[in-house]
């Protein structure tokens, strides 16, 4: 075939194009969070107090919440805070928790310990003890700490420091022999005055007979008028 009659394949611009955006957004995408289990942790309590698999903690934060930890220590307890933002499936942060520290005392932690649980995916808290602190911690005062005390600042703003310090600080002081805090307070939401009739205040009104009285009036007066001057 002549040169001048031989034809050369073309690459199409677009399909160019579009291999190179999906080239580049595989190596840029994040890849999808992994499911978190017990055997995805430590096997050990961990010397630093926190755990952030979640990155929902700033530098400062993550400071501030350790050294609360580190106040346990004084109470003979070894307390830890871990973050999350996936769970395996099936498994409740609760479940997490105590397969964690089964985990920690059977491989020769410390017997009395705290554990403090977020999941940033559901913006939900969970606390869990060893069992020898059941009678200092019971189970009522642990389920309030979390539902209340922990996951309310969290799901107010997903504010994390403060609701694993109200937490922590809660806690701390049931060991150290101070009656418990409670639960935060909550503000009451009270509805302003208005103007607006409700349903009840319009039903008993004479509102509606009044509308059908100057719509008759006003239906059959030019009627009147008109049939007098008609004639």
């Amino acid at each position: 075939m002549p040169p001048s009659l031989r034809v050369t394949p073309r690459i199409p611009l677009l399909g160019v194009v579009a291999a190179l955006f999906m080239g580049f957004a595989a190596c840029w995408m994040p890849a999808p969070a992994l499911a978190i289990a017990a055997s995805g942790l430590p096997a050990s309590a961990p010397q630093e107090r926190i755990l952030d698999t979640a990155d929902v903690l700033s530098r400062a934060a993550i400071g501030e919440l350790s050294k609360t930890l580190e106040s346990f220590s004084a109470e003979r307890v070894d307390a830890h805070l871990i973050t999350v933002n996936r769970l395996d499936y099936g498994l409740s942060l609760s479940q997490l928790g105590n397969s964690v520290l089964e985990r920690w005392s059977e491989s020769g932690g410390e017997p009395n310990q705290v554990l403090f649980l977020i999941d940033s995916q559901t913006n939900s808290a969970a606390v869990v003890t060893s069992p020898g602190l059941v009678t200092q911690l019971d189970a009522s005062l642990l389920r309030s700490t979390a539902r209340t005390t922990m996951a309310q600042p969290i799901r107010d703003g997903g504010r994390y420091r403060q609701g694993s310090l109200d937490a922590m600080t809660r806690l701390l002081t049931v060991l150290q022999g101070g009656e418990d805090p409670g639960e935060p307070i909550t503000a009451e939401v009270v509805s302003q005055p208005t103007n607006i009739p409700t349903k009840e205040e319009t039903k008993s009104s004479n509102a509606f007979t009044w509308i059908v009285v100057l719509l008759t009036v006003g239906t059959i007066v030019p009627m009147l008028t008109w049939w007098v001057f008609s004639r």
